[in-house]
């Protein structure tokens, strides 16, 4: 009997921690699934490891995150940022969402983007600095297009070439050829079933509710106003950002755009992280607008240490 127990004990005690290990990583994956962190680049994140988020729940990221972090998912609502973000390559590794994201077939590129100008036009186009973006075609059946007509942009090139390169600071025309076959990216029409017009934030909780069927969703770096008369953002000054010097961001469509979200799933508990629950300044303080509100409730950093 001693024998037996000391033989097949062994293997038993085994079993029994490959079963508490999967047991273990099921509840974590229920959480994963149910608990959603969207991330905005409000200057209030700074200094906080959303690394330690990857285990409690999906991230959502949202414009350049994906610059300095890679999250589960990203969301893009501006024409430059969104190409940026797909030349990339990062959607071939996540799932990403941009607004008016349609994808075209190969054969209708010269008709919607070149029209009837010669070769040496859309050369002259493309050597125009900060005119045309693109990615490499490769092997792409489809592509999505944002901007100007080459027809009618190569004949005010010719007018002034050095007026428009000093007054075009991004590329007016963009184009993202889609890769056959690693291509993660679905316009937010798709997930929304119309063009609502959100900014990326709210967009992104839209995603992490209707997509993921997120029952809490954090709001991290959702700073909505600025503590000083300058823009509150961590990318300002970079392409596609504003410069540090402007004005704040108006922040009432950001406000009411959450607001509709909040309501769209009352069965789901929002959380908005803030730095301090103890400050009252612009970024710190509760939303007037959000008062009353039954599913939201105000936590700080403090709070994410206790998930499991």
């Amino acid at each position: 009997m001693a024998k037996y127990f000391d033989e097949e004990w062994p293997k038993e005690e085994e079993i029994l921690n490959i079963g508490l290990k999967m047991s273990r990583q099921n509840k974590l994956d229920r959480t994963k699934m149910s608990r959603a962190f969207c991330i905005g680049n409000g200057e209030s994140r700074l200094g906080f490891d959303l690394e330690r988020l990857r285990p409690l729940g999906t991230i959502m990221g949202c414009n350049a995150l994906y610059r300095d972090f890679k999250p589960d998912a990203i969301v893009s609502v501006d024409h430059g940022i969104m190409h940026e973000i797909y030349h990339s390559g990062i959607c071939f590794e996540i799932p990403s969402y941009f607004r008016d994201w349609t994808k075209v077939p190969v054969h209708l590129y010269k008709l919607m983007v070149e029209g009837n100008i010669s070769e040496l036009d859309v050369d002259l186009i493309k050597n125009t600095k900060g005119v045309f973006t693109s990615n490499e075609k490769g092997l792409a059946e489809e592509f999505v297009f944002h901007g100007s007509k080459l027809e009618g942009l190569a004949h005010i090139i010719k007018k002034n070439k050095e007026v428009i390169e000093k007054k075009i600071s991004v590329g007016q025309i963009k184009i993202s050829w889609i890769h056959p076959k690693k291509d993660k990216s679905t316009s937010l029409t798709d997930v929304m079933g119309k063009d609502r017009g959100w900014a990326c934030g709210p967009s992104s909780g839209y995603v992490a509710c209707e997509t993921y069927k997120a029952k809490e969703v954090f709001l991290i770096g959702h700073d909505l106003k600025s503590k000083t008369d300058r823009i509150n953002n961590i990318y300002k000054g970079s392409k596609h950002y504003l410069a540090p010097e402007n004005s704040p961001t108006p922040h009432d469509n950001w406000v009411n755009q959450w607001l509709q979200l909040f309501k769209l799933y009352p069965n789901t508990t929002f959380y908005k992280v803030n730095r301090d629950l103890n400050l009252k300044d612009n970024v710190n303080q509760h939303v007037p607008e959000w008062e009353g509100t039954q599913n939201l409730f105000y936590v700080d950093y403090s709070s994410i240490d206790n998930l499991s």
